[in-house]
């Protein structure tokens, strides 16, 4: 679709919000994100949702969750309702939502070193782990219908025949060799998720991109916004995902420690996880990368070597259950 098929699209939705000035093109990544401006000074979201990706049931299930999480005070942005109530519309092929809007700057971006002190970094890391914890703990009580028509990062989903992300071990930058580590790697885990015991025991409705760029920070206070990946899942995946980007990071021990401390140190749970559940989650993460990568990104694009050496360089780890990270 061109740039000015998108443009009229937004333009058009943002009418039937009511919006007073034509939408300020914010992002546009999988799902397109507009400013827009509606009466009595407020702001809302716009979201041009991916087309084949989420289904309208899907998306509303979606805002059914953040909506509830809203009002119950987690900091994320709720739906912004149409005039009629509906959340979401359909307009020229797409369907089409709004959120509220959030200030706040990202806390940092893929490939770019963080900012700050080690101190600094790992104090963000400890706060993002409570804030995860929140999210879990308020989603376990909240009233929910029984099951939402959201995707599952379970074993299936992860490391199956069909990951959600596309099959991992079968990237083209892999040869022979990290073909069949990876191959290895899936069975052993799959294995394990299936027993549902340790790490796996906890499932239950994630964010599952709690990445720099959906973390806002705003006068020193955490928000997590873009739930278009949320789904049922393992509650480790959330916590490895919040790492995975800063596995070059010179203080990647010190960030580990506070995002585990910060997230057990919050959550109601029986069992606290620990730094080996916490690597298996940053390798389920890394290996739904390198699936996702494959058909979202052309093959000249650098991301494709970073994500492939990433997951092999894990999984080497995960087999030979090597200590720390190195």
């Amino acid at each position: 679709m061109t740039d000015e098929g998108t443009a009229a699209i937004a333009a058009k939705a943002a009418r039937l919000w009511g919006a007073v000035a034509a939408p300020e093109l914010i992002v546009a990544r999988e799902n397109i994100v507009y400013r827009m401006e509606l009466s009595q000074g407020r702001r809302a979201a716009l979201r041009l949702h991916r087309v084949g990706y989420q289904s309208r049931a899907a998306i509303e299930a979606e805002l059914l969750w953040t909506g509830a999480l809203a009002a119950h005070g987690f900091p994320t942005p709720g739906p912004v309702p149409l005039p009629g109530g509906e959340v979401s519309v359909d307009v020229g092929g797409r369907t089409v939502s709004a959120t509220e809007w959030i200030q706040g700057e990202p806390v940092g971006r893929a490939a770019l070193p963080l900012c700050g002190s080690r101190t600094v970094q790992a104090d963000l890391h400890r706060d993002i782990g409570r804030l995860i914890a929140r999210l879990h703990n308020m989603t376990d009580c909240l009233d929910l219908l029984p099951v939402l028509p959201r995707p599952r990062w379970d074993a299936e989903g992860l490391l199956g025949a069909a990951p959600l992300w596309g099959p991992f071990w079968r990237h083209p930058g892999l040869d022979s060799e990290a073909s069949a580590l990876l191959h290895g790697v899936r069975a052993s885990l799959y294995e394990r998720l299936a027993r549902g015991d340790g790490y796996a025991a906890d499932f239950g409705l994630i964010h599952a991109d709690v990445l720099r760029e959906n973390l806002l920070l705003a006068d020193g206070n955490l928000s997590l916004i873009d739930f278009d990946d949320s789904g049922y899942g393992y509650r480790i995946y959330d916590l490895g995902t919040a790492l995975v980007q800063s596995l070059e990071e010179a203080a990647l021990p010190d960030l580990s420690c506070a995002l585990l401390d910060g997230y057990n140190g919050e959550r109601v749970q029986p069992i606290p996880f620990s730094e080996e559940d916490l690597r298996i989650g940053v390798l389920l993460r890394a290996l739904a990368s390198c699936g996702w990568i494959q058909s979202r990104a052309a093959p000249d694009d650098p991301r494709q070597g970073l994500y492939v050496t990433r997951a092999v360089r894990l999984a080497t780890l995960v087999e030979r259950a090597l200590p720390g990270w190195a």
